[in-house]
């Protein structure tokens, strides 16, 4: 017989930086059933909701950026968006 687990609700968080500290203490299993997760989802009618940029960067820039994305566990075109991003705040 299965035992039934009551999973917890997952909280409500302030910006991304909280729920990613949030994710990096904390299991999904204990919030999410994966055991109803579907497989195979397709969203097919998505749009491209972000413009392509050409910009040449020094090498050692790239470099330097491949790696610190790497320690943040994040892309580096993703470390390349969020430090434009902030940098305009």
């Amino acid at each position: 017989m299965k035992k039934i687990r009551k999973l917890k609700s997952v909280p409500i968080f302030k910006n991304e930086n909280e729920e990613f500290n949030f994710w990096q203490t904390h299991s999904s299993v204990d919030y999410v059933d994966w055991s109803k997760a579907k497989r195979g989802v397709r969203f097919p009618n998505l749009k491209l909701t972000s413009k392509p940029v050409t910009i040449r960067l020094p090498v050692g820039l790239v470099e330097r950026l491949k790696v610190k994305a790497n320690l943040m566990d994040i892309p580096y075109q993703s470390l390349i968006k969020k430090t434009l991003f902030d940098s305009l705040q």
